[in-house]
């Protein structure tokens, strides 16, 4: 009976050596770069490629790009670090041109209400963006992007807002605040802030983000990890901005059965405030559309023709003379007095 309990005895301190040998291994062996899985978010925190609009005061948020981390990257969190200033690169007249009306009319209709620095952190999440891999490479493809499918990252590319002439003054704000960030300007404070969204709502994209900065009545998000460094973001901007093209709008039926008239086929940038009108070609006779046959409205003729006055209604209107006023003279003249009912 002894040996069996020194049996037992030895073997509880050969499992408790092996048990302080492990743990004294784990605490020398070397750091390893966390694994592209592991350095990001879970496709199940995450919502599917493209599935998450744009909400009314956000942004939309697409997939993490499904490549490799490079070997030995920091993805430890640094906090608020600020993105390098924009560069144009191989960018024609042309490229610029759109690239400054689209980054105005995101700035405008996404935060035309903020102040300067509100202004300034939108026009920041444009082009920490564009040099995402998450994002298209171009200014006009992150502000536009999936408008041609009615699902737009930005809330004023499909809410309809485009429809709208710009005031003259927020325009030229905007587009002084968007000159400037082209220009190489960085709004610090937002660091490298891809999504946004105001105190009224909560998307679901933002369980996955990091906070960078309040600014106005929006809050300002990075992913977490690798993918919100600085070293994501090596895009370089090669030019080819397009304008977006609307998708065919759905065919709606009014009240009356009628069809509405399908949407335009192209969206351009929306116009700037001031500029002269295209002029007008004169339309030929034989071009005149024929006018359709009157309809019935049911409204009785009796109201085109009610020209009869009642006689207790016939002096309304009259001023009312004093007893010791003179008679007007002449038939049909009126006394005029200075006696205010």
């Amino acid at each position: 009976m002894i040996q069996v309990w020194l049996a037992l005895l030895g073997l509880m301190l050969t499992f408790g050596l092996m048990l302080a040998a492990q743990g004294a291994w784990r605490a020398k062996r070397p750091v390893v770069a966390a694994t592209p899985s592991q350095a990001r978010p879970t496709t199940a925190s995450l919502p599917i490629a493209d599935m998450l609009p744009a909400v009314d005061g956000s942004t939309g948020t697409v997939a993490l790009p499904d490549l490799p981390i490079p070997p030995g990257a920091n993805i430890a969190d640094r906090g608020v670090v600020a993105a390098r200033p924009f560069a144009w690169g191989r960018a024609s007249a042309i490229d610029r041109a759109r690239a400054m009306q689209c980054l105005t009319a995101a700035i405008y209709y996404e935060a035309g209400g903020e102040s300067i620095d509100g202004q300034r952190a939108v026009a920041q999440v444009v082009l920490n963006r564009a040099r995402h891999p998450a994002f298209p490479a171009t200014v006009c493809g992150v502000v536009y992007q999936g408008v041609e499918r009615g699902h737009c990252q930005f809330s004023f590319a499909c809410d309809g807002a485009l429809s709208r002439t710009p005031a003259i003054a927020g325009w030229s704000r905007a587009a002084q605040v968007a000159a400037a960030a082209l220009s190489g300007g960085v709004y610090t404070p937002v660091g490298l802030a891809t999504h946004y969204h105001t105190f009224a709502v909560a998307p679901a994209w933002n369980r996955a983000m990091v906070m960078t900065d309040m600014v106005g009545a929006h809050l300002f998000h990075r992913w977490k990890g690798y993918w919100g460094t600085a070293a994501a973001m090596n895009r370089v901007y090669a030019g080819g901005e397009v304008l977006p093209v609307l998708a065919p709008a759905p065919v709606t039926e009014t009240a009356s059965g009628e069809d509405l008239p399908p949407a335009p086929a192209s969206l351009p940038a929306p116009p700037l405030p001031g500029a002269t009108p295209a002029p007008v070609r004169p339309v030929h006779p034989q071009e005149m559309p024929t006018p359709a046959p009157p309809r019935d409205t049911g409204i009785s003729d009796r109201l085109a023709t009610s020209g009869q006055i009642l006689d207790k209604w016939k002096d309304s209107g009259r001023p009312i003379e004093r007893p010791d006023a003179p008679r007007p003279n002449g038939s049909g003249a009126t006394a005029v007095t200075d006696q205010r009912r």
